[in-house]
C-alpha cells in the first residue's frame, strides 16, 4: 500500500528541508529592500495633485511651525554667540598678545574645519555616483524584479495536492516539480543578485546620510566660527585704528599712489617710499625683518609669542615651513605659462567660495587695496629684502602699516576669480595668486611650502 503523505514539490530529498526557504528569505529581502530604496514615480506624481488640491492639512501646518520653531532657535542661538563673543572680547581688553592669540586660533579652526568639509564633500562624490549607477541598473531590471518577486510568490502559495486524490493531480505535480526543479535554483539566483544589489544601495545610502549629516555639523560649526573670527577681526582692525588715527586717509592716499604706477614693483616702492605707514614698516623690516638663526636653525619658539611685533624667524631661514595662504588647489605654477604669452611669476590656488585667507609668514603690510588686474591686493614685507604677494581675495581685513603674524587672518576670498589672467580661464572658481619676491625680483616660492601638514609653521 503506498503512503499517503503528500509530495511537495520543493522537497530536497532525503534532509525534508523545503528548497523554498532560502528563496523566501530572498523575498523577503528584496520586498523589504524594494520599499526602503526608492518610491514608484508614478505613485509620486498622483499624489500630487491630491496635495494641490487639498487645503493646508494638519501636517503641513505642523511642518510650518515645526520650521518657525527652527527658525527662532537658530536666532536664540545666534543671540547667545553675540553674547558670549561681547563677553570673550571684553575680556580680552587691551591685552594685544590675547587677541592676537585668538585670531590665529579661530582662523586655524576654520581652516581645519574647511578641509574637513573638503574632504567629506570628495568622499560623498563616489558614494553618489555608485548610489546613481546601482538605482539607474535597478530601474532598468524593474520588470525582472517583477517578475522574479511574483514567480517566488506564486511558488511560495501554491500547495501541491496529495498522491492518492486523483491520479491526474498526481501526474500535475510531479511534472510541477519537474519543472521547478531546474526553474528554483535560477530563481534563487536571481532574487539573491537583485537581494545584494538592494543591499549594496541600503549601505551606500546610509554612509551617504551619515556624511552628510557631519557635513551639516561641520557647516554649522564654520559658520559660528567664521563670525566669532569676523568680529575678532572687527575688534582687532578698531584697536589698530585708535593706535593709528590717520589709517583711513593713508588707506585712500595708498589707492591714488596706487593708480600713478604700472607695475607691482612699481607699487612697491612708490608704497615704502611716499606713503608714511608703508615706509615705517619698511624701515622696521630692514631693522627687524631678519633675527638671527642660532645654528643656522630657525627658532620655531619663537612663533609662540603672539605679541611679538616684528618676524620671529627669518624669512631666508624658513624653507620649507610655510602653510598656504588658503585651503585650495594648485592649478599655477612658477615658472609655468600664465596663458597669455608670458610665464608666470607666482603660484595659483583654486579656493572654496568665501575661503579665509591668512599670512604665511610674520610680516608689515606695505598695501592692501585694488591694483590693476590683480584685484584685491595684500603686499607684506617679511624683512630681509623679501616680499610676499597675496591677490584675488574678495575683501582685506588688515590696513597699511599693520604688523601681521604667521596665520593671522588677513583677507576673505569671494564667488569668482578677481584676478584678470585667472578669470579669462577658471572664471567659475575664486583663485587666489601668490608671489614671493626678493630684492624686487619674482623667485620660487616653491621651496618655502612644507611638504606635509606636520612641517606647517604655527602662530
Amino acid at each position: 500500500m503506498h503512503s499517503t503523505r503528500d509530495i511537495h514539490p520543493f522537497d530536497t530529498g532525503g534532509r525534508g528541508t523545503p528548497l523554498i526557504s532560502a528563496v523566501s528569505l530572498s523575498l523577503l529581502l528584496l520586498s523589504a529592500s524594494l520599499a526602503a530604496a526608492s518610491l514608484s514615480p508614478a505613485v509620486a506624481q498622483s499624489a500630487a495633485p491630491t496635495q494641490q488640491a487639498t487645503a493646508v492639512s494638519p501636517d503641513a501646518i505642523k511642518q510650518r511651525e515645526e520650521e518657525l520653531e527652527a527658525t527662532r532657535e537658530q536666532q536664540r542661538k545666534a543671540a547667545e554667540l553675540q553674547q558670549k563673543l561681547k563677553a570673550d572680547i571684553a575680556a580680552i581688553g587691551q591685552d594685544r598678545s590675547k587677541l592676537n592669540q585668538q585670531l590665529i586660533d579661530i582662523a586655524t579652526q576654520v581652516r581645519s574645519v574647511e578641509t574637513r568639509i573638503g574632504e567629506t564633500e570628495a568622499g560623498l562624490r563616489p558614494l553618489d555616483s555608485r548610489e546613481q549607477a546601482v538605482r539607474a541598473s535597478l530601474d532598468s531590471r524593474r520588470a525582472e524584479i517583477v517578475e522574479v518577486l511574483a514567480a517566488l510568490q506564486r511558488a511560495g502559495r501554491r500547495t501541491p495536492p496529495a498522491l492518492l486524490v486523483r491520479p491526474e493531480d498526481a501526474l500535475q505535480s510531479l511534472r510541477t516539480a519537474m519543472l521547478l526543479g531546474s526553474v528554483v535554483p535560477e530563481l534563487r539566483g536571481r532574487a539573491e543578485k537583485l537581494a545584494a544589489d538592494l543591499g549594496e544601495l541600503v549601505n551606500l545610502r546610509r554612509d551617504i546620510a551619515t556624511k552628510r549629516d557631519a557635513l551639516a555639523r561641520d557647516r554649522d560649526r564654520l559658520k559660528d566660527d567664521s563670525v566669532r573670527l569676523a568680529a575678532l577681526v572687527e575688534e582687532r582692525q578698531r584697536k589698530q585704528s585708535a593706535v593709528e588715527k590717520d589709517m583711513e586717509a593713508e588707506g585712500a592716499r595708498a589707492i591714488n599712489l596706487s593708480r600713478q604706477v604700472e607695475s607691482l614693483q612699481g607699487l612697491i616702492t612708490k608704497m615704502e617710499q611716499d606713503l608714511k605707514s608703508a615706509a615705517k614698516a619698511a624701515a622696521t623690516a630692514s631693522l627687524q625683518g631678519a633675527p638671527a638663526a642660532p645654528n643656522g636653525k630657525p627658532n620655531l619658539g619663537a612663533l609662540k609669542d603672539p605679541a611679538r611685533l616684528s618676524p620671529a624667524i627669518a624669512f631666508a631661514s624658513a624653507r620649507g615651513l610655510f602653510a598656504f595662504p588658503v585651503n585650495g588647489r594648485k592649478i599655477r605654477e612658477f615658472g609655468g605659462s600664465d596663458g597669455a604669452g608670458g610665464v608666470e611669476k607666482g603660484i595659483s590656488l583654486a579656493t572654496k567660495v568665501g575661503a579665509q585667507v591668512t599670512t604665511p609668514c610674520d610680516g608689515w603690510v606695505v598695501y592692501a587695496g585694488p591694483f590693476r588686474s590683480y584685484g584685491q591686493l595684500l603686499i607684506l614685507n617679511a624683512g630681509g629684502g623679501y616680499h610676499v604677494l597675496i591677490a584675488g581675495m574678495e575683501r582685506i581685513s588688515v590696513n597699511i602699516g599693520q604688523f601681521v603674524l604667521t596665520g593671522e587672518p588677513v583677507a576673505t576670498m569671494g564667488s569668482t576669480s578677481q584676478v584678470a589672467s585667472i578669470l579669462a580661464t577658471t572664471a567659475s572658481q575664486p583663485v587666489l595668486y601668490v608671489e614671493f619676491r626678493k630684492d624686487g625680483t619674482p623667485i620660487d616660492s616653491g621651496p618655502w611650502w612644507a611638504a606635509s601638514e606636520g612641517e606647517k609653521v604655527r602662530g
